[in-house]
């Protein structure tokens, strides 16, 4: 019996590119701005699976979320998304941003999830704590505050669409920024689409 199948070749700019199609050779177009990448197995995500503690500004000894591309990966991670919420009210006030590192102190600590299950492996690294090296605020995206989870940014998770505009190449990472620690309050999650270097 035939399955769906994934038919290749290149664009106009050289980049390999695939197509969609059912058993009777008929085009299958997923729907959705990242479903072409989540069907071809590119695209991956990673949350806090339990709320975590957060560390001041640009602490040395981080804790958060944080995505590393290991120095030598020959690929780039293409982020799409990064989402919290607080699951209890809220532990202080301050700024919650992006900072950029190297891939220095990162572990393999969290798993890290495919879009399409069971269709692939990332070549990142995630992890909740490590001593983090160089530092850099690239993006301020909320504020948050204590007050009630019902009432505070309201009652649900924040999306911050990256939208491909933090591109992260070998030897280099993300992680959480908050500008106050806080006790184990926040859960966050990245989404982000990894392509040939």
């Amino acid at each position: 019996m035939y399955e769906n199948t994934f038919i290749y070749g290149r664009d106009k700019e050289g980049i390999t590119r695939s197509i969609l199609t059912d058993k009777n050779g008929a085009l299958l177009v997923p729907s959705g701005k990242h479903a072409n990448a989540a069907a071809e197995g590119r695209l991956f995500s990673v949350a806090n699976a339990a709320a975590v503690a957060t560390t001041a500004d640009d602490a040395a000894t981080w804790t958060g979320l944080g995505v590393a591309n290991p120095t030598g990966s020959n690929k780039l991670l293409v982020m799409l998304e990064f989402g919290w919420a607080l699951s209890v009210v809220g532990p202080d006030e301050g700024i919650l941003g992006l900072m950029a590192v190297t891939d220095g102190g990162f572990a393999e600590a969290l798993t890290i999830r495919c879009a399409r299950f069971g269709a692939g492996s990332s070549v990142a690294f995630a992890d909740d704590g490590a001593t983090i090296v160089s530092p850099v605020l690239e993006r301020v995206v909320s504020t948050y505050g204590t007050g009630a989870i019902t009432t505070w940014q309201g009652a649900g998770p924040q999306i911050y669409n990256i939208n491909g505009s933090i591109v992260i190449p070998p030897g280099r990472g993300i992680v959480t920024n908050t500008t106050t620690a806080t006790t184990a309050a926040f859960q966050f999650s990245f989404l982000w689409e990894e392509i040939d270097a």
